[in-house]
């Protein structure tokens, strides 16, 4: 890659907060499309407009999407899609900081992963970030309360699969292009999409998880107006913010990347105020800067330790 590719810092950074912002906002709108259709219809819908749309621009400049090893192609697909079938899932029910905090317990996965399966050695300050981590878990999951709620722990699902997808990222796709990887991503979350909407349509849900759970277990649906609209907004600003995102990690160090990619927090939480009017309490928001917290000591002292 050329030198003045690697040393832009300030721009690297500056794209990546754009993307995070970028998908802070329209991430606001799965509450919009929550109440027009299911999670599965989204899913199903935005991955073929995607999929057309990388498959297109990879003719036209003829990039390679053939993946070089199909197998950890699929697992890393795979890990992705549960991940985002979560986060989604959890961000049309429930405050969409709320889920965005359970996506970002992502590096404090990886840390416990790496660490428990691959030998990976950790010193006292990343010891100490899954600590806050966990912390912030239990501030957000309140597990004293009486009335315990599978959607407060749908966004940790989307966290701990998505530092299974980054895993299988770094140690058996390293070899493969961006465009093959998201390609098999959301070709993948394509085909849960279509799993999910063929079985809740042909197998209705009980009248009770379809009131507990009204995005989760909604079959077909005819598509609204509204539906259409943010739907695609989804894929073509999802494309936007990934192409601004991987452009970043292009024009600078990836820990610098990494740690703006904590912007989507602030974002999140700041679009639901004006849009919805959503305000986290002060213990939720306690265990939101918990985990950013403990998710930027693990990006910074990883970074430390490479060097």
């Amino acid at each position: 890659m050329p030198e003045q590719i690697q040393n832009r810092p300030v721009l690297g950074i500056l794209l990546a907060v754009l993307a995070m912002s970028v998908i802070g906002y329209i991430d606001n709108f799965i509450q919009v499309i929550a109440g027009e259709a299911g999670l599965w219809q989204f899913h199903f819908c935005r991955a073929v407009v995607i999929c057309v749309l990388i498959a297109g621009i990879c003719r036209v400049f003829g990039w390679r999407l053939r993946p070089k090893s199909l197998k950890a192609v699929i697992w890393r697909s795979g890990f992705f899609s549960i991940s985002m079938v979560a986060y989604f899932g959890a961000a049309g029910m429930i405050p969409l900081a709320q889920a965005a905090a359970g996506l970002f317990t992502g590096p404090i996965f990886v840390l416990v992963i790496s660490a428990l399966f691959y030998g990976v050695k950790i010193g006292i300050w990343r010891i100490l970030a899954v600590v806050v981590g966990f912390v912030g878990v239990i501030l957000i999951l309140r597990p004293e309360q009486t009335e315990f709620s599978i959607m407060t722990v749908i966004p940790l699902l989307s966290g701990f699969f998505y530092a299974l997808g980054g895993i299988a990222t770094r140690r058996s796709c390293g070899a493969e292009t961006t465009q093959t990887l998201l390609f098999g991503a959301f070709f993948g979350l394509g085909l849960f999409g279509a799993l999910g909407l063929i079985w809740f349509t042909l197998v209705p849900a009980s009248a009770e998880m379809a009131a507990d759970l009204p995005f989760f277990t909604r079959g077909w649906v005819a598509p609204s107006g509204v539906f259409i609209f943010w739907t695609l907004v989804q894929a073509f600003g999802s494309l936007f913010a990934v192409a601004l995102l991987t452009r970043g990690y292009q024009l600078t160090e990836a820990s610098y990347v990494a740690v703006a990619e904590y912007w989507f927090l602030v974002s999140a939480a700041f679009w639901s105020y004006q849009l919805w009017a959503e305000v986290p309490d002060a213990r939720a928001a306690w265990g939101i800067a918990a985990i950013m917290i403990a998710g930027l000591i693990i990006v910074m002292r990883s970074r430390a330790t490479e060097q």
